[in-house]
């Protein structure tokens, strides 16, 4: 699994954490930190799971060459 889809997740429910705290005492800035933080969380989770393809994607190209290059 991809650091940048764990530090996603982890963004993601601090900024949630956040702006409901900021919505719990009325502080609009904590509540758009929150909101931030959570949106920055869901593109490094995105971005996390984009290096994951292109990497289990280059492994089976790579292995189906191996299995090929066995063959021939």
């Amino acid at each position: 699994m991809d650091k940048l889809r764990v530090k996603g997740a982890i963004d993601e429910v601090a900024g949630s954490a956040k702006r409901q705290v900021g919505d719990l005492t009325g502080d609009t800035k904590t509540k758009i930190e929150g909101a931030t933080q959570q949106i920055k969380g869901k593109v490094e989770t995105a971005v996390g799971k984009l290096n994951d393809a292109t990497r289990d994607a280059y492994d089976k190209v790579h292995d189906n060459a191996k299995a090929t290059s066995r063959k021939g």
